[in-house]
């Protein structure tokens, strides 16, 4: 799947902006704000990619480290924004130390990990005591009707669109089918609270489209091992 992301980097943010109306941009700064950090706070990036969503961190004095599984996304990144720590990783086992973080967030890549929760339990991981975790996702929109345009949209779409933009249409074809099959709010709920995050809440953008979920990392338990930093 790397490989599938790295044919596309080069283009990858200009298609997400087509296929999204413009909304991804307004969509991530939702995200910098619900993460709520202030510059001096370090904050783990995950799926970053080319490194879009890292941008608004870097720009407000936040210590944001980029993390994709992606070498290609990375290098594209890496040439727009040198200032950005650029990290080679997997999700679902991070190059990072326990508590190392003061929040993590993951924009639109959750469903793209092979093992999602296992993803969620690893931020937790590397999240500290009372630290945040915002993750953005495609969701489910919660009108019924409009639901089954939106779905009708994705899978009809999509795939001539991307022909037309795209490098590598087929990788396009693979995203809408990965946000027809993902779980909707109250699942992905289920599954921050089964990982071990407390005080879990979310908010609709776009009618649903979009979902930010919320959490924080519990003061005692799991993952809080003295002598980890």
């Amino acid at each position: 799947m790397a490989a599938m992301f790295d044919e596309v980097a080069p283009k990858y943010d200009v298609v997400n902006d087509i296929l999204s109306l413009g909304q991804t941009r307004r969509w991530r700064r939702i995200v910098v704000d619900a993460v709520g950090t202030v510059p001096g706070q370090r904050v783990l990036d995950l799926a970053a990619g080319t490194g879009t969503s890292s941008e608004p961190f870097a720009d407000a004095g936040v210590d944001v480290v980029a993390c994709d599984f992606s070498v290609g996304m990375l290098k594209v990144g890496k040439r727009r924004r040198p200032d950005i720590d650029f990290v080679a990783g997997d999700a679902t086992n991070l190059p990072f130390a326990d508590n190392s973080f003061d929040a993590s967030t993951i924009s639109f890549g959750l469903r793209n990990v092979a093992d999602p929760k296992k993803a969620l339990r690893e931020m937790l991981r590397v999240t500290k005591p009372g630290g945040k975790l915002v993750v953005a996702e495609f969701s489910h929109p919660t009108f019924a009707p409009f639901r089954t345009v939106y779905t009708e949209y994705l899978m009809r779409a999509l795939p001539p669109i991307a022909k037309k933009v795209a490098s590598n249409p087929a990788a396009y074809v693979y995203l809408a089918e990965s946000i027809r099959v993902w779980p909707n709010q109250d699942n992905l709920s289920a599954w921050l609270t089964e990982s071990g995050w407390d005080k879990v809440a979310y908010r609709n953008l776009s009618g649903g489209i979009v979902a930010v979920h919320r959490a924080v990392k519990p003061l005692t338990g799991p993952g809080n091992a003295a002598g980890a930093h």
